[in-house]
């Protein structure tokens, strides 16, 4: 509306204000050459940047009930005020709907104009948060035709994707459907179609449509913005029937009054309600003119013409204040200029109607109840009520399918090995047949797949020398090949350039050396314990003896005597123990603590012992000069590895291990010879392979055997691209052959092992030792230490009181250790006078005091 017929604001006496509707940019250019303090509109995206750029020079007010470009902001343009809904949120609606839906690729059709783009641009941004993505992006040209639309749907159909995102205007959105339905036979199981809210749009607004378009749509989820029920919301769509019927709309022709239509109800008195405002503040409408449009002079459009609005800053600051309440529900502007408190109802075409099968808010996700948006709850469980999706099923569709786009194969890559068939190898006589275990896995879990897999074996190797498994996966990224099966080891640089399925079979790096038989000899009883160990508990033997000698010696005659006596007691008590049979009585307390600990101690090594020597006996020992992974690494003798595989990256990155120490080995024959001449005669030490090929090697060649333990946990797996749906299901189906037993079925009929190898080669590197009960003699040594340390402390306080009673007759150090050596008796008798030498003295000093008292008299 122009400057010639301006409305009157009805609740307030203001001015006549000019404000401009308009509905195409050289409409809107050539009204806003006369005074214009704001505007209402555009209905599109595209217009709307232009009108902006317009308004910004002229500082006017540009109110959109209807463009959702999220890339509209108020950052570039800070005149634009966004009253519905920005596409922002709906993409994110869209992108939850995907992720609940656990898809991983989808398909954008839309046009190729400013709306479209940014809108899928948006989507792109918001499926990355899920790690989801668009796999592929189909514009159309804005003059779209039917050729263009068939031609894109032909293009999309070759994809392997089945999700198709369609974003695009009203005008051309069903005529694509009704193709893809009709022509393409694209709304049938397995296929996915996710309408923005131009689809609801129209569903709302077409009182109805013809059969034929909604048979084209049926199982198709849309979004609509949600607007809750509410006073305004019924009254206003009560007068838009009283109106439609009033001017002789019949049934047919009638139209609805949509989501958008609130909106711009809302617009016009949001715009009502600020123009008021401003008024009432003392704002004044006033134009002047615009310098920077005077180089335009003469042009058709007259852009000098054009005055700047002086109180459009005060009009925009007010408008983005605004907290009312309209048809549409809350309007309320946040700091980036959006409506609070987004919504979207997910819908689903049913039948001749539709049904809201959840909602969608900003704060709280999916939901299948609307929840107060002010009270956010981040942490709600996402779920939507079932769908009917296109072909009649409530089953939900796959999202993916293989391609036949001219026929190709699924192309997998299989290693062409020199050694190991047992895991891969190609059949005789045959061009492209394989087999072996990891092949037989392969196809079992392809036959647990709900759908059918072609596919053909592309062999990678020359068959001189083992390929490099690293190289065969990066084939994968650069789309030489779809898939890799075969002993392929799950690693963590690998994972970072493919995706592997759930592992078939474990197997972890090990040590393989030569091992010979440790037969019965005179000195068997010696294995079970370690020299460090035998050292220690002997030790512990005399020293726990010496305690107790020294804390029963004063109280107790079996530990008094001659030196040598004294010394013999303290050896056989102390071995005695071993075997519980020690005859000596011990009188102490402190001793019996002692005592009690140490018998503790000996029980356990005891059991030990007996266990392991019974081990010893009853099953076969082998011995090697390796002793394990640790004694490997720590020597500078060379190390075996099998050519290709992740173990030479694993013991120089990992373990440190030089390079120059490392032999790459071919062929089983190699290993054999390798292991066979040693480093004396150019061969290795030992070899590090992984579990599951070792197994095999020893099968047949006892003399050789694993030593050590397994000082890696890996697995191996099938390799696809990333994000690729198939090693989902494929992890899936191996899952199950798990369950089932035929995978175990597979390994019995392929890794069979014999007895040479299935006995388990225990190595004297399992000999106990010292480590394993140090903190048993820590105990016993601490509870050695404290006794001795009380008994310390109770001999100092009793010769405190002993030398009160009796003078010493030498040093006080010789006196205290001549009273610790005596017997404890003795000393109570010294103590009452009642020992000879006691009494001598006392009879001494009686005589003594008798004599001088004579003198005296």
């Amino acid at each position: 509306m122009n400057r010639r017929r301006p409305p009157r604001f009805p609740c307030s006496s203001a001015p006549y204000v000019p404000i401009l509707i308009p509905h195409r940019p050289n409409t809107a250019s050539r009204f806003m050459e006369n005074e214009t303090v704001a505007i209402i509109g555009p209905q599109h995206s595209v217009m709307a940047h232009v009108i902006s750029h317009i308004a910004n020079e002229l500082q006017v007010p540009l109110l959109s009930f209807a463009a959702t470009d999220p890339t509209l902001n108020s950052l570039q343009f800070p005149y634009f005020v966004r009253t519905t809904q920005s596409d922002g949120f709906q993409m994110a609606a869209v992108a939850d709907i995907v992720g609940y839906y656990e898809w991983r690729d989808v398909i954008a059709i839309y046009i190729d104009d400013d709306h479209g783009r940014n809108g899928v641009s948006a989507l792109g941004d918001k499926l990355a948060e899920k790690r989801c993505k668009i796999s592929y992006k189909a514009p159309m040209s804005p003059k779209l035709s039917s050729v263009e639309i068939t031609r894109t749907l032909v293009k999309v159909n070759s994809m392997d994707s089945r999700v198709f995102i369609l974003h695009i205007s009203a005008t051309w959105g069903l005529e694509v459907l009704i193709n893809a339905a009709r022509e393409m036979n694209m709304m049938r199981r397995e296929y996915v179609w996710i309408a923005t809210d131009w689809l609801s749009t129209v569903l709302d607004t077409e009182s109805s449509l013809t059969s034929a378009a909604m048979d084209s749509i049926q199982g198709v989820l849309t979004l609509r913005m949600h607007i809750p029920d509410s006073e305004p919301k019924k009254k206003l769509f009560s007068r838009w029937n009283n109106i439609l019927t009033a001017s002789n709309y019949t049934e047919n022709s009638r139209f609805g009054l949509n989501t958008y239509g609130m909106y711009a109800y809302d617009t016009v008195w949001l715009l009502a309600h600020s123009l008021d405002e401003f008024l009432n503040q003392g704002g004044n409408i006033s134009f002047s003119n615009d310098t920077s449009l005077t180089e335009f002079q003469g042009g058709r459009l007259q852009f000098d013409a054009m005055s700047i609005f002086d109180g459009g800053n005060k009009l925009r600051d007010i408008i983005s204040r605004v907290n009312t309440t309209g048809v549409a529900g809350k309007l309320e502007f946040t700091s980036e200029g959006d409506l609070v408190h987004p919504a979207y109802e997910v819908i689903n075409v049913i039948g001749t109607g539709i049904r809201t099968i959840g909602y969608w808010s900003n704060s709280s996700g999916l939901s299948v109840n609307f929840s107060d948006p002010d009270k956010h709850n981040a942490n709600s469980k996402q779920q939507l009520y079932g769908v009917i999706w296109p072909g009649q099923t409530t089953q939900k569709p796959r999202g993916w399918a293989f391609s036949n786009n001219n026929g190709r194969q699924l192309r997998v890559g299989v290693p062409n090995r020199i050694n190991y068939p047992e895991f891969v190898s190609q059949i005789e006589n045959s061009d492209n047949s394989y087999g072996g275990f990891c092949i037989d896995v392969f196809n079992a879990a392809k036959e647990e797949l709900p759908y059918a897999v072609q596919y053909k074996f592309v062999p990678y190797g020359d068959g001189h020398k083992n390929p490099v498994t690293s190289d065969l996966l990066h084939m994968i990224t650069t789309g030489a090949l779809d898939a890799v099966v075969g002993d392929i080891t799950i690693t963590t640089n690998r994972t970072k350039m493919v995706d592997f399925t759930q592992p078939f079979i474990e197997s972890g790096l090990v040590v393989v050396a030569p091992v010979w038989k440790l037969n019965s000899s005179a000195w068997a009883f010696l294995r079970p314990f370690t020299p460090m160990m035998w050292c220690a508990t002997g030790v512990y033997f005399l020293l726990v003896g010496a305690v107790l000698w020294i804390l029963e010696r004063r109280t107790n005659d079996e530990f008094r005597g001659p030196p040598r006596r004294q010394f013999v007691t303290i050896i056989w008590f102390s071995f005695s123990t071993l075997f519980f049979s020690h005859k000596e009585r011990i009188a102490s307390t402190l001793g019996r603590f002692v005592l009690i600990i140490w018998l503790f101690v000996v029980l356990i090594l005891n059991s030990s012992y007996t266990a392991s020597m019974t081990s010893i006996l009853t099953v076969e020992r082998l011995s090697s000069p390796v002793k394990g992974i640790e004694s490997l690494v720590t020597s500078s003798e060379p190390i075996g590895f099998q050519r290709g595989s992740f173990s030479e990256n694993y013991l120089t990155d990992e373990l440190n291990i030089h390079k120059s120490r490392l032999v790459p080995l071919n062929s089983i024959a190699e290993y054999e010879k390798a292991l066979r001449d040693g480093p004396s005669k150019g061969g290795v030490a030992a070899v590090v392979d992984e579990r599951a090929y070792m197994e095999l090697f020893l099968s047949t060649r006892c003399e050789f055997g694993i030593v050590g333990q397994e000082f890696t946990k890996m697995g191996w797996g099938f390799a696809f691209p990333r994000d690729s749906p198939l090693a989902i299901d494929m992890s899936t189906a191996i899952l199950t052959l798990s369950e089932n037993g035929v995978l175990q079925r597979l390994h019995d009929k392929w890794l069979t092992r014999s007895a040479c190898s299935s006995e388990g080669t225990k190595q004297g590197v399992d000999r106990l030792q010292l480590q394993s009960f140090w903190g048993l003699f820590i105990l016993c040594g601490s509870v050695c230490l404290l006794a001795l340390l009380f008994y310390l402390i109770k001999m100092i306080r009793e010769y405190t009181r002993h030398s009160r009673q009796i003078s010493p007759q030498s040093g006080r150090l010789r006196s205290f250790l001549s009273f610790v050596k005596e017997k404890e008796d003795h000393h109570h008798e010294e103590a009452e006078g009642k020992s000879p030498k006691a009494q001598g003295q006392l009879g001494i000093r009686g005589s003594t005091v008798m004599e001088e008292c004579m003198e005296r008299s």
